[in-house]
C-alpha cells in the first residue's frame, strides 16, 4: 500500500474516532471559520505513528500531521467560499468505492472492519459520509488549480535525469484478465421455500412468539447486520438498493414489511425510528443458493467451453461473447479494475482468491473454472484468461511513460499547489497557537 493511501486512511480513521469526542479542548490553529482542535491532532497523529511505525514523539512527524490537517482546513475553506457543492449520489459512490477498497486491503472480509470499530458496515458508512463529502471538496479545489497544468515528454524526460533512474518509483507487479462467467440457476422451489420461510419469520414476530432481533442473529445471510439482531442503523435514501428503499421509506414505526426481492436475496424488512430524512431499520437476508447439482452442471459447462478454446476452435474473446454471462462480455471478456477504469490489476485491486488463482497462471493460461461471489453475495463460477503478467520493477520510459508522466504531473501540481497556498495564506485569516509556531510549513507558508 501506497504512503499516500494510508495517509488518507489514517485521517479518515482518525476523524471516525473523533465522532465520539465530546472532551471541549484546545484550539491550536484556525483557518478563516474552520478550526482545529488539540485532540484532532492527538487523534490524526497516533493514527500516522501507528500506520508509520514512528517509534518515539516525533516532533517532526507532529508538525508533518499538522501540516496535512491545516492543508485540508484551508481547501475546505476555499470550496465554501466558491460554493462548490458535491451531490449526495457522488458522496455515495465516492464512499462504497472507499469502503470496498478498505475491505479487500483486509482480506475482504467486512466482519474484520466491523469488529474493530464495533459497528456494521452500514454505521460506519454513515460516519464517514460527511468526512468523504470533505475530502470531496478538498478534491475539487486541487482539480480546479491544477486544471489546466499539463507535461510534455521533453519535460517526462527532463523529469527522469532530475530525479534519477534508481529514484523512480516502484511499479508493483500488474495482471490483465478476462473471464468467462456463468451463474448457475436457482429453481422456483428454493425461491418459493426462502419466502415462506420470511413470511413465517415475520407471523412468528407479528404473533409475539420470536423478536425479530433474535431470528435475524439466527438465519439472516447479511454477516454485517446478522450479529446486531439485523440492525442496519440509521440509513438516508441512496444507499440501499432502490427496490429495498421503495419498501422501507414506506414502512411505519414497527412494521415489518412483506418480503422484498433485490440482487442479493430476499429480505423483510422491520422500521424502528424515522429521523427526518433518515429511518433507522433492521433486516432479514436469506439470499438463494443453487442446487449442487446445478453447480456441477455450470463447472462441467465451463469445462467444456474450455476444452473448445484449448482446441484453438474459438479464441476467448469469441468465447467470452457467446458463452459468458458478464455484460462485459460485449468487450471481449476482459474485466476492468473499477479504482482505475483499466484492465491492470495490482495485488491490492484484487480479493485474495482471484489473486491467488492469476498468480499461478502463467501468462495465455486458462483455470479451470473456480468459484466467485460478488459483491451481492451470487454464487457463479468462471474460467480465467491470464492475458499479461508484469512483475515488480523500477518504472522506466519504455514499460512505464504513463507512471512516469503521471509523477511528472504530481510534482508539477504539487509545486502549483505549494504557489497557491502562498497566495491563499496572504488573503485568509490563520492563526497558529505559539506551540507549533516553529513547524516548518508555518514559515515556508509564511503565516503571520
Amino acid at each position: 500500500m501506497t504512503r499516500p493511501f494510508l495517509f488518507c486512511i489514517l485521517f479518515i480513521i482518525s476523524f471516525l474516532s473523533a465522532k465520539t469526542q465530546t472532551q471541549i479542548d484546545g484550539i491550536i490553529a484556525w483557518i478563516g471559520k474552520e478550526i482545529i482542535l488539540q485532540s484532532d491532532l492527538e487523534k490524526a497523529y497516533s493514527e500516522y505513528t501507528a500506520s508509520f511505525a514512528v517509534q518515539d514523539d516525533d516532533d517532526y512527524e507532529r508538525c508533518l500531521v499538522l501540516e496535512h490537517l491545516v492543508f485540508t482546513k484551508l481547501m475546505l475553506h476555499q470550496a465554501d467560499v466558491d460554493s462548490i457543492v458535491i451531490t449526495d449520489q457522488l458522496v455515495e459512490e465516492a464512499l462504497n468505492r472507499q469502503m470496498n477498497r478498505y475491505i479487500q486491503y483486509v482480506g475482504g472480509d467486512a466482519r474484520i472492519i466491523e469488529k474493530h470499530f464495533g459497528k456494521s458496515i452500514a454505521e460506519i458508512k454513515n460516519d464517514m459520509r460527511p468526512i468523504v463529502r470533505d475530502q470531496m471538496h478538498v478534491e475539487e479545489v486541487q482539480e480546479k488549480i491544477a486544471a489546466n497544468i499539463s507535461v510534455t515528454p521533453s519535460e517526462v524526460k527532463a523529469f527522469v535525469n532530475r530525479v534519477g533512474v534508481d529514484s523512480m518509483p516502484m511499479v508493483p507487479a500488474t495482471y490483465e484478465f478476462g473471464h468467462i462467467l456463468k451463474t448457475p440457476p436457482v429453481s422456483e422451489a428454493e425461491i418459493s421455500e426462502i419466502k415462506a420461510r420470511l413470511e413465517g419469520y415475520r407471523e412468528r414476530v407479528l404473533r409475539g412468539e420470536s423478536k425479530f432481533a433474535t431470528l435475524a442473529t439466527l438465519y439472516s445471510d447479511d454477516p454485517g447486520s446478522a450479529t446486531k439482531g439485523g440492525r442496519l442503523g440509521f440509513m438516508e435514501r441512496g444507499v440501499l438498493y432502490p427496490e429495498f428503499e421503495a419498501i422501507a421509506f414506506n414502512l411505519r414505526s414497527g412494521e415489518i414489511s412483506n418480503v422484498v426481492k433485490t440482487r442479493a436475496g430476499y429480505h423483510i424488512i422491520q422500521l424502528h425510528e424515522r429521523r427526518g430524512d433518515a429511518i433507522d431499520i433492521s433486516h432479514i437476508l436469506i439470499q438463494p443458493k443453487p442446487s449442487a447439482e446445478e453447480q456441477v452442471r455450470v463447472i462441467e459447462y465451463l469445462d467444456s467451453v474450455r476444452q473448445v478454446i484449448l482446441n484453438q476452435k474459438m479464441d476467448f474473446s469469441e468465447a467470452a461473447l457467446q458463452f459468458s454471462e458478464d455484460p462485459n462480455k460485449l468487450s471481449g471478456g476482459w474485466v476492468i479494475n473499477p479504482y482505475t477504469l483499466s484492465t491492470k490489476f495490482d495485488q491490492e485491486s484484487l480479493d485474495q482468491a482471484t489473486f491467488a488463482t492469476l498468480n499461478k497462471l502463467i501468462q495465455g493460461e486458462y483455470s479451470t473454472p473456480v468459484l466467485f461471489i460478488n459483491d451481492d453475495g451470487v454464487t457463479s463460477y468462471r474460467l480465467l484468461f491470464l492475458k499479461s503478467k508484469v512483475a515488480s520493477h523500477r518504472a522506466n520510459l519504455v514499460e512505464d511513460y504513463d507512471v512516469i508522466k503521471n509523477a511528472a504531473m504530481e510534482e508539477k501540481k504539487t509545486k502549483a499547489i505549494e504557489k497557491w497556498i502562498l497566495n491563499k495564506v496572504k488573503t485568509t485569516s490563520i492563526k497558529i497557537h505559539d506551540n507549533y509556531k516553529h513547524c516548518d510549513f508555518v514559515t515556508r507558508w509564511e503565516i503571520n
